[in-house]
């Protein structure tokens, strides 16, 4: 018999499956859901903690950038006094704690602005070297870390000075609201900053823990410390679980600066730096569900699927095997017995049929009476009573049990980290909106009456291929004349001037809108250098995992950017209504036909972008978050649908094997049985009713030698037709 075919296999596989089924509906459907901190808490630790090690590596290259590119411009000046270079890029970035020119040949220090920059931790004599003015890590006197950005201001017939800049380990944007901690870990597991609640001392002890832990798991392989399959962030990020002290337990994330494309890397992601974060959570244990329904749904499934497979044994199985054993002995000869003809169905007609065949070998003529089968449910009929069975225990558990309705609890720090997220988003647009035209300003104060079209039309190439921001750049004269351009067409009305505001959004009625940003050029009389930004940089910001749907609205609550598909300068969803009105960070719960948590979080802060009046909102269905009463619903749907799985495939599988060839043997052996002695009998498979089919070849064979012997004997049956 084959390995896959025949009658038994299925039955067994169909058996095996159901046993294994109700076991696992036992252990999971009857376990008690005591989880005291929701796996959905955890995750969310996580997330948070790689928002801010996104916005931390943002800020650093940013840092690293800015002051380079600064210094491109300047050297490609006329030469400059080092208190001019550190106004100038003071009035352009706020985002150095301390700046300072240096002459590298004398090591004079020419110029300074802000806090004391480490420049004992610059060794001039090797800056010529391939790392030599690469970023670096410095601890202060104070035990705070700095990291301190090089670049060379180099003029023909003029010394090279050096500029060097001091940045602190901050995240831009990350809401520390309800009592939570962050901080930036090294290689070694020491924090190098810290900030947010670390008031008592259990929380700093904690924090350090962590920050040991993570670490530890920084040093992963990112491809190997996930699941397959996963996706997601591009470094290595996880969540940790802390000590309790009463009913709180201290609960965070961990996350390695990463570069936003995986398998690239950036300066910063370079560093080794880890970010952690730290909250402590409320426990609160909760019994969803009771060792008596597990317990009873698998014995339902036991008793259910054993009925089953009875049936199948007692209807298809053994007549099945017994018509098999009938037909053996009719091709040995043994003739004297009648042929037991099973009860109905297709079997029936084939053990009938046998039963005449039985006759006709001992000499009855074909239109002799035999036994008629009885009439009653056939083999496929029979398996449809036995997928309803299935489907009878299968459909409640995907349908009607344990299903979380509009009541169901979504944990308090779910809601309040979707509002920190969503914050955090905010700012991260409204920062970098900002950069933009910070960079704009800083082309802008260089660009002179003197500066010819080819080298303006230098500089934005360049501006343009270090900030991918933008997707075209432009020097627009007063008189509304494209002076020089880099980039895509612009979308600008010939002949209008430069606009009057710092940021504008046009292209309504279009498929994208447009986002401008114009920085007056000092010296070109009323010219501008305006840059329009890719609304695809924009919706990237806006792409983080756990967040849900995202979108960016205008004054007028319409959308203008998205982390998924939207049409632009469409109306907000109604069920943000409530939210829109807010004027500060707030999140919700929003119930009815469907659960949701849902934030805004309106620009805050300074910057050209807080004119925009743009506010950032996002929702997720709580039905895909990882909380007890949404896990206990899935693992129930789940185990119905692996009983519906299991029948479908054992019982189609009986279906396609079994049911199918033994239709169509009993039309032939009915049709051997009348009289046709010419149609050829193949089995189609090696098994019972292949075995059957063979036998019933044989009979055809004896049943025509018989015709010859009556015949004349040797006589073909070709000679026989002339005669």
């Amino acid at each position: 018999m084959s390995l896959i075919g025949g009658i038994r296999p299925p039955i067994a596989v169909l058996s095996v499956l159901l046993l294994t089924l109700a076991g696992i509906t036992a252990l999971t459907l009857g376990k008690p859901d005591n989880v005291l901190v929701p796996k959905a808490v955890l995750t969310s630790q996580q997330y948070i903690a790689e928002d801010g090690a996104v916005a931390l590596r943002t800020s650093l290259d940013e840092s690293i950038s800015d002051l380079t590119n600064t210094a491109t411009l300047f050297n490609e000046g006329r030469p400059v006094s080092a208190d001019t270079v550190l106004d100038k890029v003071g009035d352009v970035y706020q985002k150095w704690r301390g700046t300072a020119v240096v002459e590298i040949k004398s090591g004079d220090l020419l110029a300074a602005r802000g806090e004391s920059v480490p420049l004992s931790a610059i060794d001039r004599s090797k800056l010529s070297a391939k790392d030599g003015l690469a970023p670096r890590m410095v601890r202060m006197d104070n035990g705070q870390t700095r990291l301190v950005i090089l670049a060379l201001l180099s003029w023909k017939g003029q010394p090279q000075q050096l500029l060097v800049a001091s940045s602190s380990l901050t995240f831009p944007g990350v809401s520390l609201s309800g009592g939570r901690a962050i901080g930036v870990v090294d290689s070694t597991g020491r924090l190098l900053s810290s900030h947010g609640n670390l008031d008592a001392k259990r929380a700093q002890q904690q924090l350090k823990s962590f920050a040991g832990v993570a670490a530890k798991k920084a040093e992963q392989n990112p491809i190997t410390a996930k699941k397959p399959g996963s996706g997601g962030y591009t470094g290595v990020s996880g969540h940790l679980t802390g000590d309790a002290a009463k009913s709180l337990r201290a609960v965070g994330g961990y996350a390695t600066l990463a570069a936003p494309v995986a398998g690239e890397s950036t300066v910063a992601s370079g560093l080794g730096l880890t970010v952690v974060t730290q909250v402590d959570v409320k426990e609160r244990a909760s019994q969803l569900t009771r060792p008596a329904f597990g317990i009873a749904a698998a014995g339902a499934l036991l008793l259910i699927g054993g009925l089953a497979v009875m049936l199948l044994l007692g209807t298809v199985q053994r007549p099945l095997i017994r018509l098999f054993l009938e037909s053996r002995r009719l091709t040995r000869g043994d003739l004297a017995r009648l042929v037991t003809v099973p009860k109905a169905g297709e079997a029936a007609r084939v053990g009938a049929a046998l039963e005449r065949l039985r006759q006709q070998l001992r000499g009855a003529p074909v239109d002799a009476d035999g036994p008629t089968p009885r009439k009653g449910l056939g083999a496929r009929a029979l398996l449809a009573v036995c997928a309803v069975l299935l489907l009878v225990w299968s459909a409640p558990l995907m349908l009607v049990l344990n299903r979380a309705d509009s009541s169901v609890r979504v944990p308090n720090q779910i809601v309040r980290d979707q509002k920190s997220r969503t914050a955090t988003v905010s700012d991260r647009v409204r920062r970098a909106l900002n950069e933009g035209h910070a960079d704009l300003s800083a082309v802008a104060a260089l660009i002179g009456d003197r500066t010819s079209a080819d080298d303006m039309r230098t500089v934005l190439e360049r501006t343009l291929e270090d900030h991918q921001r933008y997707q075209s750049l432009y020097v627009l004269g007063a008189d509304g004349t494209i002076l020089a351009q880099a980039g895509h067409t612009p979308h600008h009305t010939a002949g209008k001037g430069p606009s009057s505001k710092s940021l504008e959004v046009t292209g309504e009625g279009g498929k994208k809108p447009v986002i401008t940003a114009t920085a007056e050029a000092p010296g070109r009389d009323g010219a501008a250098v305006v840059g329009e930004f890719r609304i695809e940089f924009l919706n990237a910001l806006l792409s983080r995992q756990g967040m849900g749907d995202v979108r960016v609205l205008d004054a007028e609550n319409r959308v203008i950017g998205g982390d998924s598909g939207y049409l632009a300068f469409q109306k907000a969803p109604s069920h943000l209504t409530a939210l829109l009105g807010k004027k500060d960070a707030y999140a919700t719960v929003q119930r009815g036909g469907t659960v949701r948590v849902a934030a805004v979080a309106p620009f805050t802060g300074g910057g050209e972008a807080k004119v925009l009046q743009w506010k950032v909102v996002s929702w997720q269905p709580a039905s895909g978050l990882a909380i007890p009463e949404y896990s206990l619903q899935n693992r129930t749907v789940l185990a119905g649908l692996l009983g519906l799985t299991a029948a479908a495939a054992c019982l189609g599988w009986l279906h396609i094997v079994v049911v199918r060839p033994l239709r169509e043997l009993a039309r032939q052996a009915e049709t051997l049985a009348g009289g046709d002695r010419k149609t050829v009998l193949y089995p189609r498979h090696h098994d019972e009713v292949g075995a059957v089919a063979r036998s019933l070849e044989l009979i055809r064979q004896q049943l025509q030698g018989q015709r010859r012997g009556r015949d004349g004997g040797a006589r073909t049956p070709a000679e026989a037709g002339r005669n």
